[in-house]
């Protein structure tokens, strides 16, 4: 439960107000559980000699279950406190008795039970502190109406006596009303704070299902990081196999026809013999310079040899628009971060250069606590979107293999925003 305790915004605040309103009616609730849990149990317990008894059991625990879902919505709707729930998973199935067999073995259940239980007399402290403070406040702050329509009003506060005969003289009065407000207001936080603290402890889930969860939740999102790597290994696997096929594969084949058919004629047509050799030996070079493109793509040399800002200034000198390069790094991250943002720059360099219309583009490359953050900003025309098999979803599946995360920020119009955060233990 948040919100400031400066008493004109406790006045203007919503939450005072709804605070107050489920601390001066919540009794009644409290009251019902009360009769109908102790009505109840005594009711079952006495029939448990017969069938009815176990029916009536269960009928009953199903009731109490609901009352505390309810009770979660109304203290999330008075003190806006969300208690998550803490009930474990039913057995799947449509076996009705495995389902009521799985809620009776579930310790929710019994803390449901015993949050119910004691419900009517702590809410009956919280509704008799409500109306006292509430109603002191009141009756001070609104005794100038009252003497104006009773013609006058004594005011008795242990061993002083206080005679108002006309509204001016009842003004003091109001005004010590007001102070009694303000702790009315400060009263009703208090209890709301302290109410909404002990409905987390007995309707929430134990420090044990939160850790569990919250380690669930981790291992999904590993699982979920290392399908999304295998996928981009994958991928880049195929890339390279078609890149070698397509490429420098078939520049070596015409090369080694060339040179096939150059030995053919090398007796009886030296000059086209010549001719050939010269085509060979330019698909060759040919050849070489993919392979050479290829290597880089796949780990470029420079990145092994002088890390990060020589490899990324190499990136920014071959890109189209100029490109300002800013690394700050007190040493070298490990091999797989710095790949990682390598490629990260170099595809959306390369980005920029086919769609983003751009007249230039910046990279920064820093250090922010126990993470690596690159940043890549052009001011072209905006609207970069990561779609399933586009570009940018590739980079987020090569960061997502070391854990890390990809933003894309590039409303119409620009400029684009492309950040990693990759985390790194130095």
């Amino acid at each position: 439960m948040t919100g400031s305790w400066h008493p004109l915004a406790m006045l203007k605040s919503s939450l005072t107000w709804r605070s107050a309103l489920y601390l001066g009616v919540s009794m009644a609730f409290g009251l019902g559980w009360f009769v109908v849990l102790v009505v109840g149990l005594a009711l079952s317990a006495g029939l448990l000699i017969i069938w009815v008894g176990l029916p009536l059991l269960v009928l009953l625990m199903i009731a109490w279950r609901f009352g505390a879902m309810l009770e979660r919505q109304l203290v999330r709707a008075a003190f806006g406190v969300r208690v998550p729930n803490p009930y474990r998973t039913p057995p799947q199935g449509r076996n009705p008795f495995a389902r009521l067999k799985g809620m009776a073995g579930d310790p929710a259940t019994w803390k449901d039970l015993g949050y119910l239980a004691v419900f009517f007399p702590v809410t009956l402290v919280e509704f008799v502190v409500s109306v006292t403070a509430w109603g002191a406040a009141g009756s001070l702050v609104f005794l100038p109406a009252v003497v104006a329509v009773n013609g006058g009003a004594e005011v008795n506060a242990g061993y002083v006596s206080y005679w108002a005969g006309n509204p001016v003289e009842a003004l003091p009065i109001s005004l010590i009303g007001l102070v009694f407000a303000v702790i009315a207001m400060y009263v009703t936080r208090a209890m709301a704070i302290g109410h909404s603290a002990w409905a987390a402890l007995m309707l929430g889930p134990s420090p044990a299902q939160t850790e569990n969860a919250a380690l669930r939740k981790r291992t999904e999102h590993l699982q979920a990081s290392r399908a999304r790597g295998v996928d981009a290994a994958e991928f880049e696997r195929r890339r390279i196999e078609r890149d070698l096929h397509d490429g420098a594969q078939q520049r070596l084949l015409a090369v080694a026809m060339d040179i096939g058919r150059a030995r053919a004629k090398l007796n009886d047509d030296p000059e086209g013999a010549r001719a050939l050799i010269e085509q060979a030996h330019s698909g060759t070079k040919e050849a070489i310079s993919e392979l050479r493109d290829l290597a880089r793509g796949i780990y470029p040399a420079i990145l092994t040899d002088r890390g990060l800002d020589p490899a990324l200034s190499g990136l920014a000198g071959r890109a189209p628009v100029p490109v300002e390069v800013s690394v700050d790094l007190p040493e070298r991250p490990p091999a797989a971060v710095e790949s990682i943002a390598y490629f990260i720059v170099a595809e959306s360099l390369a980005n920029i250069a086919k769609y983003a219309r751009a007249t230039s583009a910046s990279v920064r490359v820093v250090r922010e606590d126990r993470w690596v953050v690159v940043e890549v900003i052009d001011n072209g025309m905006g609207g970069a979107v990561a779609r399933p098999d586009g570009g940018l979803s590739g980079l987020a599946d090569r960061a997502a293999t070391i854990d890390g995360m990809l933003i894309v920020d590039s409303p119409a119009g620009g400029p684009t925003i492309i950040r990693a955060d990759l985390p790194c233990s130095w």
